[in-house]
């Protein structure tokens, strides 16, 4: 059997749309799906010997079974030739979502949440996840266009080629072109490569780095072409500010991919006010999708 896609599910109708979106990838796949609610809480005080977390609050059973039946019939509105599995699981949300990504293809949340999985795009937590987990990653956020492009976020690095995999995989499965998108600036590479630089370096000679920027986009795209040849590639060149120029370009993509780490201007970029903002104000779900450490 494939890995599963795995979807966390509260009951919220943001989750609800994740599952949606969940399903459509299992089917997209052939692959089965998995929904998991997390139940978050403090251990209680137990006697020795008792184990460390009880069983589920015979009180909250039929909550939970309430949002997992709902969320399985949101499941067959979209795929219902696919497999689905669901579990309730004790335990603290990303917690509980990086264990499942271990074994997953793809994990999908929502862009807000209650219960177990509030505030998990809220500070640092889905940050943590995009930069822990062991599969991509995908935020359900947004009004996605539903013919557009699968939209990739080029940075180059060794790091990124796993996104640029993914996303040409995902213009296949669609169906639709893929938009290579690598954006640059004066700030996107550094003057010099001595140990003692300063951490912003100005670039005086702008065609060069323009040249540089491109070729730097030409090769990504060819060193994936040949394994899904028929994926019709845009390959776009902007030279901007990073986080508003991606954010723009989401609006007409059905998808967004980029990766966990970059280069140049894309250097932290799921640890700083870039990724950040995309994951909270891109205008189409967001994958994340980590490279080889």
């Amino acid at each position: 059997m494939s890995d599963p896609v795995v979807v966390g599910v509260d009951g919220s109708a943001s989750s609800l749309n994740a599952v949606a979106v969940a399903a459509r990838e299992a089917h997209l796949r052939a692959a089965p799906l998995r929904i998991v609610h997390a139940c978050d809480r403090p251990p209680p005080i137990l006697p020795p010997g008792a184990e460390p977390w009880p069983p589920l609050d015979p009180a909250l059973e039929p909550m939970v079974q309430g949002a997992l039946a709902r969320a399985e019939e949101r499941v067959y509105e979209v795929a219902p030739d696919i497999d689905v599995f669901r579990s309730v699981v004790v335990g603290e949300a990303l917690e509980v979502l990086e264990v499942e990504s271990r074994s997953a293809a793809l994990a999908v949340v929502g862009g807000r949440g209650q219960s177990a999985f509030t505030g998990l795009l809220l500070g640092s937590t889905a940050v943590q996840l995009a930069a822990h987990g062991r599969c991509p990653l995908m935020v359900v956020r947004g009004r996605p266009a539903p013919n557009g492009p699968v939209l990739l976020a080029v940075d180059g690095s060794p790091a990124g080629e796993a996104a640029v995999g993914f996303a040409f995989t995902e213009a296949a499965l669609r169906d639709v072109p893929l938009v290579a998108l690598h954006v640059w600036n004066t700030w996107s590479a550094r003057a010099h490569e001595s140990p003692g630089d300063p951490p912003l370096a100005v670039v005086s000679d702008v065609d060069h780095l323009r040249d540089v920027e491109q070729r730097l986009l030409d090769e990504t795209v060819a060193r994936h072409r040949p394994n899904r040849p028929h994926v019709a590639v845009e390959r776009r060149l902007v030279r901007s500010r990073i986080r508003p120029a991606l954010i723009d370009a989401s609006r007409e993509a059905q998808l967004m991919v980029l990766g966990a780490r970059g280069r140049g201007g894309f250097t932290g970029l799921l640890l700083g006010s870039v990724g950040q903002a995309l994951l909270h104000h891109a205008h189409c779900p967001v994958t994340v999708v980590r490279g080889k450490e």
